[in-house]
């Protein structure tokens, strides 16, 4: 898969010519948006109580929290962003407010009332596209909408609780898609994923007090070049003696 484009010359024309009123989520009037956070949120409650383990905390993230996830990403061009478990909207709604009419936002939703409410919210934003599905499909989803990978996938799910086997492969997964230089974002009451990932080139933590709890920020980044080794691999090749040849294969 050649991650040198995230957006398509097709597309970025296309999205150019968008109508800012078609784009804009029906969240962006301040009643509207009043009124669905509190309904969604009440659903988020619902589902807490319903699957605690796959929900993982008892109230969205806070708007201090998601105002500072968003500010890891840089939204100055078009960007592809994916995110897993985006539960009742909170991050997703920041991101389409401040990514520009010809980027796209990927929603990865296992929970089928969070799937369908968040339906609701995007309706009138051709930027957002909403999947009913597990996280892992994520290469399957790009392909098919004319998206080589992903310049920034943002995740909120309890990695904690998923065995290492599955854990493991969403990480390769998920720096497969990634573009050369892309970030994977993720807020998590525990840091343990940390120790899993060193298939990313680099990673930076920060504490997060404001927010009920308090969270973990880690981004971690792809290797920038366009030949970075994929999955486990590079770890090997991190501990190779210099000079001697290791795959490369995209």
């Amino acid at each position: 898969m050649n991650c040198s484009s995230s957006v398509s010359t097709e597309q970025r024309d296309a999205g150019s010519r968008l109508d800012e009123s078609i784009i804009t989520s029906r969240l962006d009037n301040s009643e509207a948006r009043d009124d669905y956070s509190h309904l969604v949120s009440a659903l988020f409650f619902k589902r807490f109580l319903q699957r605690p383990f796959q929900i993982a905390s008892i109230v969205p993230s806070s708007k201090a929290l998601v105002e500072r996830v968003a500010s890891k990403m840089d939204f100055s061009q078009p960007r592809v962003i994916a995110e897993y478990g985006p539960g009742e909207g909170v991050h997703s709604r920041e991101i389409a407010r401040r990514m520009s009419p010809n980027s796209h936002l990927l929603l990865f939703e296992l929970d089928p009332a969070f799937s369908r409410a968040l339906e609701r919210q995007f309706a009138g934003d051709r930027r957002v596209h909403v999947v009913h599905g597990d996280a892992a499909r994520l290469p399957q989803e790009l392909e098919p909408r004319g998206f080589a990978c992903c310049d920034y996938i943002l995740s909120g799910i309890p990695f904690s609780i998923l065995k290492i086997d599955k854990k493991r492969a969403l990480l390769q997964k998920t720096h497969d898609a990634l573009a050369p230089g892309g970030g994977f974002i993720i807020y998590q009451v525990t840091n343990e994923l940390k120790q899993h990932a060193t298939l990313f080139e680099h990673a930076e933590s920060e504490y997060f007090l404001q927010n009920i709890p308090p969270m973990f920020i880690t981004v971690f980044q792809k290797a920038q070049s366009a030949q970075s080794l994929n999955g486990w691999d590079y770890r090997a090749a991190q501990r190779a003696p210099i000079g001697v040849g290791a795959d490369s294969s995209a």
